[in-house]
């Protein structure tokens, strides 16, 4: 064979390429050139991020297909990503860089451990720094750094849901801090400023008095917990946010901190110790109330008569291993007939809210053929539901919005755990 026929390679460990194993010391292997053919120099500066290196792993086995919620509804995946970048694709400056939803379903089955939860970040902090963000994404952020929420509500309005309510509520931003708290509520900003989310708001509000639980909440101080401003790759925000919110958890003495939102969640657990090196004893309200479902049971004395499924939160379920608590809570309510979707717990499918896609709409949903919540609509409609129920801030007016496109709009509804629980409470 004449020598200019081959090509020495650099890519990384092991690999298949167009489906001929060549693993071993790669810097030493020589491959014919009709099979190595590729610009790699996007590759070699993904897999150069801190966070990216991972990448550069894929062996094309495929398993991620299957499992990608994007790709069930377009053409995505770990795989093809990998595919196009070693073919020459510039992902700093490509769609696909904002399709991920970090829901975590391919590492889930990657053999190789490909990690789109710390490529993504990279990648996208990468994108930030060159001026690459979509413009929608830009107005979320700038919202975020100037009000403390995405929505660019006014940090006065974040007790706005409480005006009408009749219930008693601690609001620590008006005390100094001596006074210590059981449970220190992280509210959120969708139960805070959203609609259908203060609904839920005061039925938490009213579950908790129930309960007698000595609750406290950080009122027009609290700000974005920042997973999803962190995933997409803005790291500086992120810090700014994680030294805020931090700074309040010291001040205000309590024992629990209990979230609404499965972001806030991983957030606290996982990423706010390593930079202010405080652990948070952080848990999902699902988990706080399915340690009291003995006494919760009594207090249920309405019956909630309807066929019901549930929809996993992908930063409850597979990001933090919680499968157990909301299903506890779900069998507890009187009269519901409980069904579970195709795909459920580990293999639940994503809602596309996650991974920044909440604010991203107009950049992905043109590059699919139905929005992922629309497809999980469509599943819980198949499996005979009347009620889908969840228990993360995102879904609630996500899954309204989809059950209406869907046409599905007077045979599914969607509530939040806390709001049927409420009403099981209820008298009136």
């Amino acid at each position: 064979m004449s020598e200019h026929k081959y090509q020495q390679t650099t890519q990384l460990e092991s690999a298949i390429i167009d489906g001929v194993d060549i693993s071993g010391e790669w810097n030493r292997m020589y491959v014919p050139r009709e099979i190595t053919d590729y610009d790699t120099q996007y590759l070699e500066e993904i897999t150069a991020l801190t966070g990216g290196e991972s990448l550069g792993y894929c062996y094309q086995c495929a398993k991620c297909v299957g499992v990608c919620p994007v790709d069930n509804v377009g053409s995505y995946a770990p795989r093809k990503i990998f595919r196009k970048v070693q073919a020459g694709l510039n992902l700093i400056e490509d769609k696909d860089l904002w399709m991920c939803t970090t829901c975590m379903n391919c590492l889930r089955v990657c053999p190789k451990e490909v990690n789109m939860l710390e490529i993504m970040p990279s990648a996208r902090e990468k994108a930030v720094l060159d001026g690459k963000t979509p413009d929608e994404l830009q107005e979320m952020l700038r919202s975020v750094a100037e009000y403390g929420n995405p929505m660019g509500e006014s940090a006065r309005n974040r007790i706005k849901w409480m005006k009408k309510l009749n219930e008693k509520v601690r609001d620590l931003s008006k005390e100094d801090g001596s006074k210590p708290v059981d449970v220190l509520w992280h509210v959120s900003d969708y139960y805070a400023y959203h609609g259908r989310g203060n609904d839920a708001a005061k039925a938490m509000v009213r579950v908790f008095n129930k309960l007698g639980t000595d609750f406290g909440i950080l009122g027009k101080e609290e700000k974005t917990d920042g997973d999803s401003q962190r995933l997409v790759g803005e790291s500086g925000l992120f810090d700014e946010l994680v030294r805020h919110n931090d700074a309040l958890f010291q001040k205000y003495p309590h024992n629990r901190l209990v979230v609404t939102d499965p972001h806030a969640l991983n957030a606290f657990k996982k990423h706010y110790p390593a930079i202010t090196g405080n652990e948070l004893k952080a848990e999902h309200y699902t988990q706080f109330l399915s340690e009291k479902l003995e006494e919760i049971k009594p207090l249920l004395k309405r019956e909630f008569a309807k066929k019901v499924t549930f929809h996993d939160p992908c930063y409850l379920g597979r990001h933090n291993g919680e499968y157990d608590a909301p299903r506890n809570l779900i069998n507890a309510i009187p009269g519901a007939e409980f069904v579970e979707m195709y795909r459920n717990k580990q293999g639940s499918y994503c809602c596309g809210g996650g991974g920044g896609g909440q604010w991203l709409g107009g950049t992905v949903d043109e590059h699919l053929s139905e929005r992922l919540s629309d497809n999980r609509v469509r599943e819980a409609v198949e499996v005979g539901a009347e009620v889908l129920i969840v228990c993360c801030p995102y879904e609630v007016s996500r899954f309204e919005d989809s059950v209406k496109a869907t046409g599905n709009d007077g045979k599914l509804i969607v509530r939040d755990i806390i709001e049927i629980l409420d009403y099981c409470m209820g008298e009136d």
